[in-house]
């Protein structure tokens, strides 16, 4: 970013008026996205909770514009996790309940994941890239490790979306008249709260997700890996990670999250909900199948 230069005249004059300045000042710290919202382009080191509350268009985290912030070698007691949530649906942009069923990415969703596998190739080497076998996921990580030079994908199901039983495939709208009862359920605060139809509780999804992150660290304590999931999963592992902080309102499409995961079962965040990569690629603002009552 240039800074503001004005050469000196050979002879005194008085400064430009005070709009004028703050004219030629704009545009080094405001830049326009695709849609009509404005972020800051300066570099940001943003706490994980900062989005808690907030409904601005994303939680820009980028500590280098260059890089996405990742220019350090990764420490040999610890594997740097990044986890990813998968790129758009149509099934998102209606406002759909996904859950297990099987949902291929729309074209939005496609760029998305051609934006992401941009950035993560220009930061530090990704060893190996895992997702949860759901295609949404599946061809969001086979892009990325196609751009990171990683030969292959390991899915598991372990990873996948929270199983929503008989909700699954409703439009979110319609939900509570497709199964009150199902809906009332997902609604619930109770962590063992299963949903009708063959769904989970948010107690099963946390322990097969967290269970499958762990198992993976310990594979490759000292390098970074990526791992592509879902807005469910990825908040049941925030919760892992940070159990006495709320999780950010939205986990949006192809958000990159930074665990550290030692192993000893130590678990940290060190970055969260950044989609600085998708400046000129458009995305869901409402974040849906990412929020906590949508999947």
């Amino acid at each position: 970013m240039n800074a503001l230069s004005v050469k000196s005249p050979n002879h005194y004059s008085l400064p430009p008026p005070l709009p004028t300045i703050l004219r030629r000042l704009k545009p080094l710290f405001f830049r326009r996205s695709p849609k009509i919202h404005q972020t800051f382009s300066l570099n940001l080191l943003i706490p994980s909770n900062f989005m808690d509350d907030s409904n601005s268009r994303a939680s820009v985290l980028a500590d280098s514009a260059e890089n996405g912030g990742a220019t350090h070698t990764v420490g040999t007691k610890y594997a740097e996790i990044i986890v990813i949530r998968h790129g758009e649906t149509e099934w998102n942009a209606d406002r759909r309940i996904q859950g297990h069923l099987d949902v291929d990415l729309n074209d939005a969703g496609r760029q998305q994941a051609v934006a992401v596998a941009d950035r993560l190739s220009r930061e530090p080497k990704i060893s190996a890239v895992y997702s949860s076998d759901l295609k949404r996921a599946s061809e969001t990580a086979e892009t990325i490790a196609k751009g990171c030079g990683v030969l292959e994908v390991t899915k598991d199901p372990a990873f996948r979306e929270r199983h929503l039983g008989y909700l699954q495939g409703a439009v979110l709208h319609e939900a509570a008249k497709v199964n009150p009862d199902a809906y009332q359920a997902f609604l619930s605060n109770r962590d063992d709260q299963e949903i009708p139809g063959g769904g989970e509780s948010f107690n099963q999804l946390y322990e097969r997700s967290t269970s499958a992150l762990q198992k993976i660290a310990k594979k490759h304590i000292g390098e970074r890996i990526v791992v592509v999931s879902h807005g469910g999963t990825i908040r049941a592992l925030h919760k892992r990670a940070s159990p006495h902080r709320r999780c950010a309102a939205k986990v949006l499409n192809t958000s990159v999250n930074v665990f550290h995961l030692s192993d000893e079962g130590k678990w940290s965040i060190k970055l969260w909900g950044d989609v600085s990569h998708l400046n000129q690629t458009e995305f869901l603002e409402s974040g849906f199948g990412g929020d906590r009552n949508s999947g």
